[in-house]
């Protein structure tokens, strides 16, 4: 059963790199091609309407998608209920939103706002016929399928907006592009998903799924809301290109901080589920996941606050310049996100969602705090306030682990430091580079990166953490094989 589950594991961890990767980089290229093609305002327009369809999306899914998840055996009944849920939830919030849509456009005082989101609730209730299908395969931990869904439907998504932000249609082709995403995900998900729901409902499986569903439903919103309250409070206090500048720099730094531990944390979630019982094994796939995490994503993210200014230049123009010092704040944010993801994941994995929602209480709150101190000195300062709120919010998210595994931050941070050391020697002498006065982004561009990843391997060899030892052995056992042909 280990060896079974272990594979899976494996199977699971490379597909789901294979679409983030994939993925990630395709809405990379699409951002880059259509912030060339639009301007900062289109995106903050957009920007200004996301709070809204994520905490509708969240009400979607009601928790019970990860209550599927989490319960060790399943029926089909519990399924069919699930999926007619959703489906009542879908409609319901696309009505919620084509009603509050006039209000919302007048809080921003943007009148094109209120036709956006009438058509952007479309997606609410596309994607309520495909969350089901999703949430049986990630059960499974079997990627493969949605790998594929996943990248058709972003690549077909992206040549639509693409192509229509070239034609002239401006914030409507980012519109388009949205609802076309969730039309060919949901329809390849059912022609790839051989599952179909029958005419099955029953109140009493989904009852038994609220005391999880509910409290991850309630840990969600607030979740939802407060991750995307910045964009709310500045797309009220500042104006629309503010907002677009916070929301391409936010999205450049996601782009880096979430590609490998989505991949880590979708994997990890219903892997820590199989063996809840367990906690010596979740220990040691804690440690190892945070160890391989902080080994990739903390030079990313320190190199991405060094190269900021030449990588906007490069790949975004002069014109979205204001952005830099957004982004090189932020990657500390994205510094951090691993570490979050990992500890929450275990909460819920152990079956802990009341812990789980206390603590996005009291993380809301200091969010509260520091948008009160903060907002009256600009979006920088709000930013640095998001840099110390993110700190606290991963020593609280660390406290319980203590106690459930015996795994405390301290020795969490003792197992993360030669990496985040490694890293801020990287970071040093890339940016000594700027002394040189390179005129050309480009090539600051190129040798920072250059400088950069030769000085980070080079101290990884030098002073052997156990996630660099133990991916070189994988990658030396892989490639063994390929040396005897």
């Amino acid at each position: 059963m280990n060896s079974e589950l272990h594979s899976k594991t494996v199977r699971a961890g490379i597909w789901s790199l294979i679409e983030a990767i994939c993925l990630r980089g395709l809405q990379f290229v699409v951002g880059i091609i259509l912030a060339r093609l639009l301007l900062p305002e289109q995106f903050g327009l957009v920007g200004m309407l996301m709070v809204f369809m994520a905490i509708a999306q969240t009400f979607l899914d009601s928790g019970f998608g990860a209550a599927l998840i989490h319960k060790q055996n399943i029926s089909e009944k519990d399924i069919c209920s699930v999926f007619y849920f959703n489906l009542l939830m879908g409609i319901v919030a696309a009505i919620c939103l084509c009603v509050a849509a006039p209000y919302v456009s007048s809080f921003y005082n943007q009148p094109v706002l209120t036709p956006m989101l009438r058509a952007l609730s479309l997606v609410l209730v596309i994607n309520a016929f495909g969350l089901v299908q999703g949430v049986l395969l990630t059960r499974a931990i079997d990627f493969k399928m949605q790998t594929k869904v996943t990248i058709i439907a972003s690549f077909l998504s992206g040549f639509i907006g693409i192509g229509m932000a070239y034609w002239g249609y401006g914030v409507w082709s980012l519109v388009a592009q949205q609802i076309a995403n969730a039309i060919f995900r949901s329809f390849l998900l059912w022609i790839y998903n051989s599952w179909r729901p029958s005419w099955l409902f029953s109140f009493q499986s989904l009852q038994e799924m609220f005391g999880f569903g509910s409290r991850l439903l309630a840990s969600g919103l607030l979740h939802t809301v407060f991750s995307n309250i910045y964009l709310v409070v500045i797309g009220k206090l500042f104006t629309p290109t503010d907002l677009g500048y916070f929301t391409r720099a936010n999205g450049l730094q996601e782009f880096l901080s979430m590609t490998l531990s989505s991949v880590v944390g979708r994997v990890t979630f219903p892997v820590f589920s199989t063996i809840q019982n367990d906690p010596d094994r979740i220990k040691r796939g804690m440690k190892k996941a945070l160890t391989i995490l902080m080994l990739i994503n903390a030079p990313l993210m320190i190199g991405l606050a060094v190269v900021a200014r030449p990588l906007v230049l490069v790949l975004l123009t002069a014109k979205w310049a204001p952005c830099i010092p957004y982004l090189q704040l932020l990657a500390l944010v994205g510094l951090l996100f691993p570490l979050h993801l990992i500890n929450l994941n275990v909460l819920q994995a152990l079956g802990h969602s009341d812990l789980f929602l206390r603590l996005e209480i009291i993380k809301k709150v200091l969010i509260i705090c520091n948008i009160a101190i903060t907002f009256r000195w600009g979006i920088e300062a709000m930013i640095i306030g998001q840099v110390i709120t993110s700190s606290v919010s991963y020593y609280l998210n660390a406290y319980y682990n203590k106690a459930l595994l015996n795994y405390s931050i301290w020795e969490q941070i003792g197992d993360l430091y030669p990496y985040l050391l490694n890293a801020l020697l990287m970071g040093g002498a890339a940016y000594s580079l700027v002394y040189l006065s390179i005129t050309s982004p480009l090539l600051l561009l190129t040798c920072q990166i250059a400088l950069g990843s030769l000085v980070y391997l080079t101290m990884c060899q030098i002073s052997q953490p156990s996630a660099y030892t133990d991916l070189q052995k994988m990658v030396i056992s892989r490639l063994r094989p390929l040396q005897t042909l």
